[in-house]
């Protein structure tokens, strides 16, 4: 197997992994589908890579309609994310199978209907692809995956360049460029999966530490733990829907009149530190919104338990 092919082959089966280490240490979430349209993807991409090692896509129109394919699962994950909410998340998984079929169609199409023929890809179907590809590295910009988020992002683009907006579909694809592509990609999905596998251990000290002054202060652990799966949980879906948990909760605290509100960078508390009587509502508030995206086995594997306290 040539090295120019070859390096797009390793990288994708790195990516692979890094994918299934991310379904295992987001398991309990409904995070873990996109793990799984992840690596899938990147499994795509390496059997592309084996075929164009073989000599099985040689002439440019069948190179573009792969290409496509792969650019096809490779648009999932996101679209995974964006509908990661119970109880639907799994049936928008359906949805994610049919954008992906849809997306792919000009290859079909070019292949059923015109034999030999490039995929004619509509110009508002690249831009949506740049859309997508943008809108995951944004989801996570603020995270502590922002840095490896931008990196999939770049490498992404690289790979599916030539069904980005003003780019000739048959311009030659460069196995050298794909090399350099697919080992960024691969190399974002590596220091995600490290980060989230090094976020428990980290989050744990912070709190504690958070509990303690929270508890001087009358805050109470309760809430210093809910904030720290709060801070778990946006690391895993990422800006959307941590914002959107936020808004929920801080309409109904803003209703009561709790004096606590729920930012993205976590729990606010203020008020008279000796008033208690607003926190169990909080709390279960809190914990209610919470499992629209976690199981109780996650909520207490990052401090939050499943019993009200």
């Amino acid at each position: 197997m040539p090295v120019a092919v070859g390096l797009p082959f390793l990288a994708a089966l790195v990516t692979v992994v890094a994918a299934c280490a991310g379904a295992f240490l987001a398991r309990g979430t409904t995070a873990v589908p996109a793990a799984w349209w992840a690596g899938g993807a990147a499994l795509a991409f390496a059997v592309e890579s084996a075929v164009r090692a073989s000599g099985g896509l040689t002439d440019p129109a069948s190179q573009a309609s792969a290409r496509l394919a792969v650019a096809a699962f490779s648009l999932c994950p996101i679209m995974s994310l964006l509908g990661a909410k119970r109880p639907q998340h799994g049936v928008w998984q359906f949805i994610v199978a049919s954008l992906a079929g849809i997306i792919a169609l000009p290859a079909a199409s070019a292949a059923l209907v015109r034999p030999g023929s490039p995929p004619d890809v509509h110009a508002l179907q690249r831009w949506f692809m740049l859309a997508l590809v943008l809108v995951a590295a944004m989801n996570f910009a603020a995270t502590r995956h922002g840095v490896a988020a931008m990196v999939v992002a770049v490498g992404q683009l690289i790979l599916i360049r030539q069904f980005m907006p003003f780019v000739d579909s048959l311009k030659q694809q460069g196995a050298a460029l794909d090399a350099v592509a697919a080992w960024l990609v691969a190399t974002g999905g590596i220091v995600a999966a490290g980060q989230s596998w090094l976020w428990p251990a980290q989050r744990r000290v912070v709190g504690i530490e958070v509990a303690e002054v929270a508890s001087r202060r009358g805050g109470g652990a309760d809430l210093a733990a809910f904030d720290a799966a709060y801070l778990a949980l946006r690391e895993t879906l990422g800006a959307a829907w941590t914002l959107r948990i936020a808004e929920r909760f801080n309409a109904v605290a803003e209703s009561r009149g709790w004096p606590c509100r729920l930012s993205f960078d976590g729990l606010h508390v203020g008020g008279d530190p000796d008033d208690r009587e607003w926190r169990g509502d909080a709390l279960r508030t809190g914990r209610a919104l919470l499992r629209r995206f976690v199981s109780t086995d996650w909520m207490r594997r990052h401090a939050v338990d499943g019993e009200n306290r």
